[in-house]
């Protein structure tokens, strides 16, 4: 890793460490909210709106770091309340919770809000995804020779053998335009956004206070079922369905070598955590990640498919400026077989 490289993971860590969801809590615990058993957050950036979850907060107000006099409704918060607390909080959080609160009060309802922002975020990131796909099928082009380089040089650890290995892999990236940082640049580029999106709706009361396809938006789905709507059964699903599709589109871009092992690996160990994780999330958190991963599943087959369509065209244009030199081959050869025999 360059130092330009470590120079931006280092700002990213500093800027994720200035601001961050905080829970209030009680003997270390973190205090939850038993109606919708969502845990209670202290650096919220507005105050509630419903009169149960303002009580709420009010029998907790010294617990929070902003007291709830001091905070604005949620219809009248603006980016520039609670002054400036770090780069992270100003240029993205308190944004990205205003977009949200805005076209939430446009459409009336904040949970399609949140799911119009997921699609507008990611939309935003295409031109970055793009280029990322792009590496990523290069780079499955090139890890057939990758391995026949590894296995050339496997077991010869001496500096010569090393240098030479090192050399003739940097000969294929170069040859097959493969950027291994641009990978790592990408999700550099792309979490913090990510981030930034879902502590804006955890910091938001309003966001969970309403309500979409009988779910309240703040509400865990074990608590959603212990109540008696089973429609929170669905939302499980699309939950576990759409992440196991992500990654298995995620696999099928990798081929067939030792990246796509690790995927495999990596896609059962996502999808326990996940099927755990999935019965504490918020549904405003859970809506997010369901159209987070749908848009990603659409985004790559399109963009996959395209590049079929340009390795097609570029193979059938190679193929018809290669046609005259074969026929000019073909006729030499001709002429040469007709001229000896002559000779004979």
């Amino acid at each position: 890793m360059n130092k330009k490289i470590k120079l931006v993971v280092i700002g990213l860590l500093v800027l994720l460490s200035v601001g961050c969801t905080n829970y209030v809590k009680e003997d270390k615990k973190a205090v939850t909210y038993e109606e919708t058993g969502q845990m209670m957050v202290s650096n919220i950036l507005c105050k509630p709106v419903s009169e149960n979850l303002l009580n709420f907060y009010q029998e907790h107000n010294n617990s929070l770091e902003t007291k709830l006099e001091d905070l604005s409704t949620c219809k009248d918060f603006k980016p520039s309340d609670l002054g400036y607390k770090g780069l992270w909080e100003s240029i993205l959080v308190k944004p990205i919770a205003w977009l949200i609160l805005k076209i939430g009060e446009l459409i009336g309802n904040y949970g399609i809000a949140v799911m119009i922002m997921s699609i507008l975020i990611r939309a935003l990131m295409i031109p970055i995804t793009k280029k990322s796909m792009s590496q990523t099928e290069n780079m499955k082009k090139v890890q057939p020779e990758i391995e026949k380089i590894q296995k050339k040089y496997q077991g010869k650890q001496d500096r010569a053998s090393q240098m030479a290995m090192s050399q003739e892999m940097m000969m294929l990236y170069q040859k097959y335009n493969v950027k291994p940082l641009s990978g790592c640049l990408s999700a550099l580029i792309q979490l913090p956004l990510f981030f930034a999106f879902l502590e804006a709706i955890n910091r938001v009361p309003a966001i969970f206070e309403g309500s979409l396809f009988g779910m309240n938006l703040g509400m865990t789905p074990s608590v959603g079922i212990a109540k008696g709507n089973y429609i929170y059964i669905i939302l499980i699903i699309l939950i576990i369905a759409s992440t196991y599709m992500s990654f298995k589109n995620a696999m099928n871009s990798q081929g067939n070598g030792s990246q796509a092992g690790q995927m495999k690996f990596m896609m059962i160990f996502m999808l326990i955590m996940i099927s755990i994780a999935s019965l504490s999330l918020p549904t405003a958190i859970a809506l997010y990640w369901i159209v987070n991963n749908l848009f990603a599943i659409v985004q790559n087959k399109i963009i996959q498919t395209n590049s079929k369509k340009d390795n097609n065209k570029t193979s059938k244009i190679k193929s018809k400026k290669e046609t005259p030199k074969k026929k000019e081959t073909t006729k030499k050869v001709k002429d040469a077989k007709i001229v000896s025999e002559r000779k004979k």
